[in-house]
């Protein structure tokens, strides 16, 4: 049994400004994977550790390289490769928070999807820490614009899906550039071959952690669902969402073609619904992401590679328009409601040529999932229901100095709206996102359109 002293932060050996910070952050005890992965990782060990999203693992190997590092040496000591620029943004972000107790330490992003210029000009004036995308990782490499000689530490995050999405090249690659004299960490939802191929060509003697990733009833529960000719799946989908009417739902296609139809289809039907896939340009990927992260959106439809690195704090419902071809990303899947304590539903529809499936993913989870009759079709005359917000989109943002502060401020200014009925804000570079209840929206709109941010008149609309 594993003591509150084992698990403790201040039972390892780590910084005292370190310890002091998270202490601040209210980061008390480890999690599993970090409790079996962050000695080896302070020990200097190669580590293969096997965690899915919400499981702790960016303070795991983010406190590692912390540790090491040597600020007085102002070149590049840490890679931290991730598939998805929203993950590289989320895991840079959690890197700077854990290190901010020590002083001038440079954390840099690169990622694709933005200028390349920009990033030229930040690794100009130097950095300690990278956190990037493979592409255009290695075509810094390739244009020499980045140096990775005095690397000590590569940490690979969610291996599995840079692999699925065609990376092996790039990764490989990238790892020509590196010294072999360095610590490699590897972090991976689910293990297949192509991983395990990977560790042994570029790892020395790794430890292996596994953390159990399957879910307890008290905070998942399962329900497979029947579609056949009488209940397609859409129309599943659409009762499931109609019963349960949650505020944020997460429906998993496997193709991107699938994805985008199903969006489609939802939003002809009255839903708040928008499609998540590959093919997306990087600004409206960004737009998607964001009205679901602030509640201005109720369904994300996705495919499983591109809802990786999704950080939602309330996901209410997941649903499987097909069972996952693996069960382990099933697992994955389903893991993003019920997280944080709260209670989740977890919704598959299956047909009766995929009851081996079923079989299969439920010998994988060691239980049973139970068989629940669609929600009555008399719910298809009922109205669909509205997202608690909705988004207003502002010309202006970091370039322009625009920061939250700002845009609070304006909104609950003299005749504004009240702070409750201000959401999230997110600000890019040259535009930035408030979300604002339903009820407030015409009032905020005005307040935003008449008034002035940094002194400054910005086009304010409606998404």
């Amino acid at each position: 049994m594993t003591t509150l002293s084992q698990t403790a932060f201040s039972s390892l050996k780590l910084h005292p400004a370190l310890l002091k910070n998270l202490e601040s952050l209210g980061y008390q005890a480890m999690t599993p994977i970090q409790a079996q992965s962050l000695p080896c990782i302070l020990e200097g060990k190669d580590v293969i550790a096997q965690g899915k999203t919400g499981s702790g693992k960016t303070a795991a190997f983010g406190l590692g390289l912390l540790e090491r590092l040597d600020v007085k040496r102002f070149r590049v000591q840490s890679l931290v490769l991730c598939p998805t620029r929203e993950l590289a943004d989320q895991v840079a972000k959690e890197v700077r928070r854990l290190g901010r107790a020590i002083h001038n330490i440079k954390v840099l992003t690169l990622c694709g999807g933005t200028p390349f210029g920009p990033q030229l000009g930040s690794l100009e004036h130097g950095a300690h820490i990278i956190v990037g995308t493979p592409g255009r990782i290695e075509e810094h490499l390739r244009k020499g614009t980045l140096k990775l000689d005095s690397l000590t530490a590569l940490v690979l995050d969610e291996a599995d899906r840079m692999l699925e999405m065609g990376f092996q090249a790039a990764l490989d690659a990238i790892i020509e550039h590196t010294p072999a004299n360095r610590q490699t960490l590897l972090f991976s939802a689910t293990f297949p071959g192509q991983i395990q191929s990977i560790s042994r060509r570029i790892m020395k003697q790794p430890v292996t952690v596994q953390v159990a990733s399957t879910h307890d009833d008290s905070s998942i529960q399962q329900y497979l669902y029947e579609v056949n000719d009488n209940f397609p799946r859409l129309t599943a989908v659409r009762l499931l969402l109609l019963h349960y009417r949650p505020e944020s739902a997460l429906v998993f296609c496997n193709t991107k073609r699938e994805t985008q139809e199903v969006a489609d289809a939802l939003y002809h039907h009255g839903f708040s619904a928008l499609a998540l896939h590959g093919d997306l340009e990087q600004r409206d990927r960004d737009q998607t992401l964001v009205r679901f992260a602030n509640k201005s959106t109720s369904v994300l439809v996705a495919t499983d590679v591109a809802a990786r690195g999704l950080d939602i704090d309330a996901l209410d419902v997941v649903i499987n328009y097909h069972i996952a071809r693996d069960a382990e990303v099933h697992v994955h899947r389903i893991g993003r409601t019920g997280r944080a304590g709260s209670k989740g539903i977890a919704c598959t529809l299956y047909n009766e040529k995929e009851n081996f499936k079923v079989a299969r993913l439920e010998a994988y989870i060691d239980q049973t999932i139970d068989i629940e009759p669609l929600p009555p079709t008399s719910l298809l005359e009922t109205p669909t229901y509205k997202p608690p917000m909705t988004s207003l989109l502002i010309d202006g943002g970091k370039k322009q100095k625009v920061r939250p502060g700002d845009i609070l401020g304006a909104l609950t200014g003299e005749n504004g709206i009240i702070g409750k009925q201000v959401g999230k804000i997110h600000i890019f570079d040259n535009r930035a996102y408030v979300a604002v209840s339903q009820e407030a929206c015409s009032r905020a709109l005005k307040k935003l359109e008449q008034g002035k941010l940094k002194g400054r008149s910005f086009r304010v609309r409606r998404i």
